[in-house]
């Protein structure tokens, strides 16, 4: 029996400020970097020592621009890294270099604790502790190896049933009672590191969502011993899932009986199963079950740089978007609006196939619709709220302006590509704020404004493209017309397919671009 913690597994809005803060300010390793496993288009990131050791993984879920979650029972509630008890004091100076927003240094079941807030808000304690076993540390940048984090100390669960929470880990994954405060039990492994079950009656539930845990995984010598709990879990009436190939290691999940998920996980076959030790961390691998959308999403999953690495710096504007920069690009600019119920990545692989060098920049509709992302309200499937395409088309204007103030953005080289209501909007804009734009492309557009205000769309290109059996491609001609009489110089283009986008948009636009 390996025993202990294997990885913890946490959940976070902003993939560039975590990796700054547990890269270039903890100083751990980037281990790998991978599309989900159960979503590709959610990245995950793994930290830990200089070789990924089972013990020292702290991994992130990363909800870019995602709702942030809430710290409640039937959850973790921090997590804990081990460092040098001496250490305590240069991590305390190098919080106030960085900024880190720090509390302590204080005394918790006899060792020194500094309590640390990530970017998202997640309580990371370094704990001065000499309690656990420890692998090859990561010395990163402008941390001495003796004041490295060593491995993963342990986490905080808030439960409403303590008691049964204490067994669980006990019965199923060797934990054993070491401590004891009013509120707090400690529990301890044979390798040392420590959950604390914390008693939260009648404090709040816990939601998931960015600046959470998600779970705590725990380790298996082998496939045997996790077949093996599976087993005893489902004699014993737990609802434990089947055994996951993770590629890194062989897992079940199951949630204990105060609600927090638990995870078992092999040891093997480790990280180093398709990297070299001297590489951890610089490839980007996509699950071998999505390997057929690979080309997709690596233009999905957000991009981000190591510390000290050229990157790019987002600034405020009026909607959350995303940058794609590709590896060689031509300094053209497509910018990107969604259609109902997209986001601002959906339309990047069609566009990435259409323009391959361009640099991207897709934008998040700001309106909501039972949980979908829209550009602006409605109150049928053909009646919209005139004021808040008025309001809206203000924002995409202001945006557009903040991106030409803060990113040089050249219109005359910018082409905005709309989708259904995306293009909607877009061509709203066009007609109340004429001139900003110079090149659009509408996909399955159709008139929105009531009123068509006075525009004057000289030198503006408008590829316009309609499916031939779209429901609503009846409404479009009437745009396209719009928008001609306005002076712009329109292409309307009818592709063989509905509403939804595909291969014959994809040329139909790239042979546009390049005319």
């Amino acid at each position: 029996m390996a025993g202990g913690i294997h990885h913890i597994t946490l959940i976070t809005r902003k993939v560039q400020a975590n990796v700054d803060f547990y890269v270039g300010f903890l100083g751990l390793r980037l281990v790998k970097r991978t599309g989900g496993y159960e979503d590709a288009t959610q990245l995950h990131l793994l930290y830990g020592d200089a070789t990924g050791t089972p013990g020292s993984l702290i991994t992130f879920l990363v909800w870019e621009d995602g709702a942030p979650g809430r710290v409640g029972y039937g959850q973790p509630s921090e997590i804990s890294l081990a460092i040098a008890p001496e250490s305590i004091g240069f991590w305390l100076t190098r919080a106030l270099q960085f900024n880190v927003s720090a509390s302590g240094p204080t005394q918790e079941f006899g060792e020194p604790v500094l309590r640390l807030f990530d970017p998202d808000g997640v309580i990371v304690k370094l704990v001065g502790s000499e309690s656990v076993s420890a692998g090859e540390h990561w010395a990163g940048d402008g941390v001495p190896a003796a004041d490295a984090i060593r491995r993963v100390r342990g986490a905080t669960i808030l439960t409403e049933n303590p008691q049964e929470t204490q067994a669980f880990l006990k019965d199923y994954f060797s934990y054993a009672t070491s401590d004891q405060t009013e509120t707090i039990t400690r529990m301890v492994s044979a390798s040392g590191d420590c959950i604390d079950v914390r008693d939260a009656t009648g404090f709040w539930s816990s939601a998931p969502g960015t600046g959470t845990i998600d779970h705590i995984a725990f380790r298996a010598a082998d496939l045997s011993e996790v077949s093996a709990t599976y087993d005893r879990l489902i004699a014993h009436g737990a609802e434990a899932t089947a055994m996951h190939d993770r590629k890194y290691f062989h897992s079940i999940y199951v949630r204990e009986p105060g609600g927090t998920l638990f995870e078992m996980a092999t040891d093997g076959p480790g990280t180093l199963i398709d990297e070299t030790r001297d590489t951890l961390g610089s490839t980007l691998f996509i699950p071998p079950h999505f390997a057929k959308e690979a080309e997709n999403l690596e233009v999905i999953l957000p991009q981000f740089a190591l510390p000290k690495a050229e990157r790019f710096i987002y600034r405020e504007l009026p909607f959350i978007y995303r940058v794609y920069t590709p590896d060689d690009p031509d300094g053209q600019t497509l910018v990107l609006l969604h259609g109902t119920g997209g986001n601002e990545a959906s339309l990047m692989p069609l566009a990435a196939k259409a323009a391959p060098n361009a640099t991207l920049i897709g934008l998040r509709g700001r309106s909501n619709e039972e949980g979908s992302a829209r550009w602006f309200r409605r109150f049928g499937p053909l009646s919209f709220d005139q004021k808040d395409i008025r309001s809206e088309a203000e924002a995409l204007a202001g945006f557009i302006d903040g991106a030409v103030e803060n990113y040089g953005l050249d219109l005359t080289n910018t082409i905005f590509l709309g989708y259904s209501n995306g293009a909607n909007l877009l061509a709203a804009m066009m007609q109340l704020h004429p001139g900003l734009v110079r090149n659009a492309v509408l996909l399955r557009a159709a008139k929105v404004l009531e009123e068509t205000p006075e525009a004057d769309l000289a030198g503006t290109r408008i590829l316009a493209v309609t499916g031939d059996h779209d429901l609503f491609g009846a409404h479009a001609p009437a745009l396209e017309e719009e928008l001609r009489l306005a002076g712009a110089e329109i292409t309307a283009v009818v592709v063989a397919a509905g509403h939804e986008t595909g291969a014959h948009d994809i040329e139909v636009v790239r042979q546009w671009l390049n005319s």
